[in-house]
């Protein structure tokens, strides 16, 4: 039962009885004013009927406010409401591929390099929907998906210089894509084959992170190190809406601010923590957050490719100059499951899904190609034609990749070795000798 009705009940009953028991008091009173007249007065004329409506009134208002029902505590305006108490976000194209302007954040942008885009976001997805595929057969061990959020990642990855440094978690895809890193390179940690993939350094990439925001700290620390060397690359740390309420977030948030490192905070809030909605992380919108560590926030539509590559531009461009931190909260929408491990149909609504599916930023931008002319159907069948390529050759790869050495998990663990893990090592080869044993 919720406080609203438990007070809706309970204050009219008590507010009838105060109520009952006042006018039997003044009736008693008015009754020995009228025996027992004061010497000397005369008595007072009757108030007129306008004056005794005005009176009856101001006590009606005076009761109602006196009965009204507190509110309940933990409701908030950070709810999901109207459009109108959300707060605004940097949009350069609307849901319908309609291209707007904004006063803070502009963009020259080309046919060739919106095609560009176009071309990231698609190619991103189908190397998704191949993992997503690959993991139902058994192939992989767990997938994070980023269906929906393409835009985010295209837009933000196509902001960063070469010299730039991005550290992920684990959904960034398309981030990767843009950064040159082969997409088959990612599969390797999901299928247990090695613990990343890639070499960080040769494209500024680093590898994914699972511990939920911790890489954070990971590029504050980076980002103070490039600070004092003067360098003038800026650092780029993605998280989720749910790790903002780690603390390694607020740690990263300090020691930025303070040292005025080169880094540019970038959440993707996809609205879903695995199944913990944003109001249950925050009560204000998560780029406000910034302003309490002393430095900017903004929030940009995060299914509108064009709107967070200039929000992006601008501020890795304000890292490099040296004016510090910066928060870009890309508000977007976790269409698929949070991994494969996850079942959003026993928390999530279909028609909030529904809502978003309207809102697909390939769809957007492709609208925006068609009516400003900047693409033709050649142009989409190519881009089809290589999508399907890329989807053949993450099949081949994956199920081509060699399986680790069985026994690589003991080596490396210490310096000097340890009796222990000599022990273990030696009971695994036993254990793995017995399935030989039985084949033979």
């Amino acid at each position: 039962m919720t406080v609203e009705s438990t007070a809706e009940r309970g204050t009219p009953r008590r507010a009838t009885a105060t109520a009952a028991q006042k006018t039997a008091t003044r009736k008693t009173a008015t009754k020995k004013a009228g025996t027992e007249k004061a010497p000397g007065k005369t008595a007072a004329k009757k108030p007129t009927a306008r004056k005794s409506t005005a009176k009856k009134a101001a006590a009606g208002k005076a009761t109602a406010k006196r009965t009204s029902p507190a509110k309940a505590p933990g409701k908030s305006a950070a709810r999901r409401g109207p459009a109108a108490d959300r707060p605004a976000m940097v949009q350069l194209l609307t849901p319908e591929g309609e291209r707007v302007d904004h006063p803070d954040y502009t963009l020259d942008i080309g046919a060739d390099e919106l095609r560009g885009l176009y071309r990231d976001m698609v190619l991103t997805r189908r190397f998704d929907a191949e993992a997503t595929s690959l993991q139902r057969q058994g192939e992989l061990g767990l997938w994070p998906s980023l269906l929906g959020q393409e835009a985010a990642q295209i837009g933000s990855g196509r902001a960063l210089h070469p010299g730039d440094y991005v550290f992920p978690t684990y959904r960034e895809h398309g981030v990767a894509w843009c950064r040159g890193v082969d997409p088959t390179l990612l599969l390797g940690m999901f299928r247990g084959v090695n613990h990343g993939g890639w070499d960080p350094n040769s494209n500024n990439f680093h590898l994914y992170t699972i511990v939920i925001g911790s890489q954070t700290l990971h590029a504050a620390g980076y980002a103070m190190g490039v600070a004092k060397d003067g360098g003038d690359s800026a650092v780029i740390a993605y998280f989720g809406d749910g790790a903002s309420s780690q603390g390694d977030v607020a740690e990263a948030f300090t020691f930025s601010a303070v040292y005025n490192a080169p880094i540019v905070f970038f959440c993707q809030n996809n609205q879903w923590a695995i199944s913990e909605p944003t109001e249950r992380q925050t009560r204000v919108p998560l780029y406000q957050r910034a302003a309490g560590y002393g430095f900017p926030g903004v929030r940009v539509d995060g299914n509108d490719v064009l709107a967070v590559l200039a929000v992006t531009r601008a501020a890795v461009e304000r890292a490099r100059s040296g004016q510090g931190p910066m928060l870009v909260e890309a508000f977007t929408y976790r269409m698929g499951a949070h991994t494969t491990s996850d079942d959003p149909t026993r928390y999530r609504p279909d028609d909030e899904l529904a809502q978003w599916e309207a809102k697909d930023p390939i769809l957007r931008l492709r609208r925006h190609l068609d009516a400003t002319g900047a693409a033709d159907e050649a142009f989409y069948a190519a881009v089809e034609e290589e999508s399907d390529a890329l989807g053949r050759r993450v099949r081949e790869t994956i199920r081509t990749m060699p399986d680790p050495d069985s026994m690589a998990i003991f080596e490396h663990v210490y310096a000097d070795g340890h009796a222990l893990v000599d022990e273990e090592r030696a009971q695994y080869a036993a254990y793995l000798a017995s399935f030989e044993q039985e084949e033979n």
